[in-house]
């Protein structure tokens, strides 16, 4: 499932501080990453299963190696994990309304401190 129009589609940011604020909201990175690209993920684990809200930026400039990057941020993604296979985005899965609620607010949080770094910087 996409969150379209969210905003955070429109943010670019430095990778440390990125990872700080995406840390703060309760999103991984780990090893989620390559030199041009980042994946950051939320992890529910509800009685109807294990979900993740995802966030995957690609770099601008940099590279994400060295931790001197500049991440383009996209559109965010809701995906259920299907053991042993992974995790399916598509807008066939269903998906609890309280989990759809829970990553809605939990993006708005999100855009709030992006947007607050970005007017920072």
């Amino acid at each position: 499932m996409k969150f379209e129009g969210t905003g955070i589609e429109k943010v670019a940011a430095d990778l440390n501080k990125l990872d700080f604020i995406m840390e703060s909201e309760g999103f991984v990175r780990a090893d989620q990453w390559d030199y041009e690209r980042v994946t950051y993920d939320r992890k529910y684990n509800m009685v109807e299963g294990t979900f993740y809200l995802r966030i995957s930026g690609y770099a601008t400039e940099g590279d994400v190696g060295s931790k001197r990057a500049h991440i383009q941020l996209l559109t965010p993604l809701l995906g259920k994990h299907y053991y042993p296979h992974g995790v399916e985005y598509g807008e066939g899965e269903d998906f609890p309304k309280s989990l759809i609620q829970s990553s809605k607010k939990t993006l708005d949080q999100l855009k709030e401190k992006l947007e607050a770094m970005t007017a920072e910087a």
